[in-house]
């Protein structure tokens, strides 16, 4: 069973915020919208950062609970991708932030999880493909 390891998260304020200053792709399966982009400040394959806004949920615990369940959703459909950045000997940056008003069900968000991850590992695939 793959673990979430510390490693994993993305912390490096300097890769965020190139990150959202304009340097990455991003796509949205609602409830998620995920933004990646090709780095090197990164320990891990691929590292993470999962946000929730405070706008959409006024009460922490309401917030911490939507990020549990996008962080175990990643955790369970994470390999493929690890395997294909590592594969490549590249380093990804990706964060996942909830659109929704609502509580999401487990099941809800491993769908869309699945299928976001799957598009951006096509996408890894695909860019790849592109350079000669």
């Amino acid at each position: 069973m793959p673990a979430f390891h510390k490693s994993e998260r993305l912390n490096r304020r300097k890769v965020i915020e190139k990150m959202f200053g304009g340097g990455a792709r991003s796509l949205s399966v609602f409830p998620l919208r995920v933004v990646y982009m090709l780095t090197e400040e990164t320990n891990a394959p691929v590292a993470v950062m999962i946000s929730v806004s405070k706008r959409r949920f006024k009460r922490a615990v309401d917030r911490n609970r939507v990020k549990r369940v996008i962080r175990e959703a990643y955790r369970l459909n994470k390999q493929p991708l690890i395997d294909t950045m590592t594969a490549k000997d590249q380093r990804l940056a990706m964060a996942f932030i909830y659109l929704s008003d609502e509580l999401p069900d487990f099941q809800t968000v491993e769908a869309r999880m699945k299928t976001a991850l799957a598009r951006v590992n096509e996408r890894m695939t695909r860019a790849e493909k592109a350079k000669p």
